[in-house]
């Protein structure tokens, strides 16, 4: 039997990735459902290639397009938010990859991990906003949340043998992005598409920029906490330009373990759709010839403001990281459309952390007041 995969944001950089993950392995995998936000055409020619059950976009006014183009096949067409997270409980799907991004991947995973899915979770700001309810949800159902991320993958794998040996430390590895070593006062004047070329990897446009910022390792920090359960004290960012390790993890006895390899998000996500076997990839391997030498640094948070607010965030807890996220992708769409520089950014940031409300024990619909809240200070400090 081949395993069912629903694939949401198939047509972003990790969706487009798992498809060639299920195209290398199509005796193993099969696809069940896609879905899309705006990017229909790619979404019609994927339907075409994998013949889903089911395709949703969830623009729907992207909806007669994509339902006029797959009329002369057996695909249910679906669209809007509500049928994303309908879908992913239909009773074949085996697991769900959640490659959404921001915020919108929240209510769909919910719906997964209340159906019995499997998650393979590509969208961090889901635990970045409701870790507690993710996690305690995940345990409930008894749902593995298996990661996809890169470094996340990284320290699952290199705890993978451990028999529950307690971590001293995650040491949390960041490429420093485009601008690591440029001072305040160039960070002040870099442009969209400086900020858009990435040295080591290949992502989608938000996360780009918030790797730019560093945001993206604080995210990923708060991540980390909720799924190897530990604290932002055990938690160590460390820069390392090159991106050959991916993540290390450090015991009580002092020994650390690390995960190597070249920079590419198909070993983890084929990671996490086969888990706990590998598969046979024919990537390039990592040839220690070519890299003489690996560099380490401690990053500059008063450069990087934004990996202190992620700290300052899990350290307060509550709502505040929900906060945070919302704030953040409302600067970077601002960002986008060159209507805020990149260090203005962090300033709303920290101006929409002071002034929304604080709840110390969120529920979900704490969770979605304080996401419009924190996006309407956002934005009218941005007018």
């Amino acid at each position: 039997m081949k395993r069912q995969l629903a694939i949401l944001g198939s047509t972003g950089s990790i969706g487009t990735q798992a498809l060639e993950v299920v195209s290398e392995h199509a005796d193993l995998f099969e696809v069940y459902a896609l879905t899309a936000n705006n990017q229909v055409d790619l979404l019609i020619n994927q339907a075409r290639k994998y013949m889903p059950e089911v395709v949703v976009i969830a623009n729907e006014q992207k909806y007669p397009e994509l339902k006029e183009a797959l009329e002369d096949l057996p695909i249910k067409v679906w669209a809007g938010s509500d049928a994303i997270a309908q879908v992913v409980q239909s009773e074949p799907i085996d697991m769900v990859l959640t490659a959404m991004v921001g915020y919108s991947g929240l209510k769909p995973t919910i719906a997964a991990i209340k159906a019995g899915k499997a998650i393979a979770l590509a969208n961090k700001e889901t635990l970045v906003v409701a870790g507690e309810l993710i996690t305690g949800l995940a345990s409930e159902h008894k749902v593995p949340v298996l990661p996809v991320d890169s470094e996340h993958s990284a320290i699952f794998q290199c705890l993978a043998g451990s028999y529950d040996n307690p971590l001293e430390k995650i040491l949390l590895t960041a490429s420093g992005g485009p601008f690591r070593t440029k001072t305040l006062d160039e960070l002040a004047l870099v442009t969209k598409a400086q900020a858009l070329k990435h040295p080591n990897w290949t992502m989608g446009a938000k996360i780009t920029i918030d790797s730019a910022s560093m945001m993206n390792k604080g995210f990923e920090m708060i991540e980390a906490k909720w799924l190897f359960g530990v604290s932002p004290e055990q938690i160590q960012v460390v820069v390392h330009p090159q991106s050959v390790i991916h993540s290390m993890i450090q015991f009580e006895d002092g020994a650390v373990i690390a995960q190597l390899g070249i920079p590419d998000m198909k070993l983890p996500i084929a990671y996490a759709f086969s888990f706990p076997k590998r598969m046979k990839s024919m990537a390039p391997r990592l040839d220690f010839n070519q890299y003489s030498t690996l560099t380490f640094e401690e990053p500059d948070m008063k450069r990087f403001r934004n990996l202190a607010f992620a700290f300052e965030a899990a350290g307060k807890g509550g709502n505040m990281p929900c906060i945070l996220n919302a704030a953040n992708e409302v600067v970077v769409a601002a960002f986008l459309r060159d209507e805020v520089g990149f260090l203005q950014m962090s300033d709303i940031i920290e101006k929409t952390m002071e002034k929304a409300s604080f709840v110390a024990t969120p529920s979900y619909e704490d969770y979605v007041a304080t996401d419009e809240e924190a996006r309407r200070i956002a934005a009218s400090i941005i007018k």
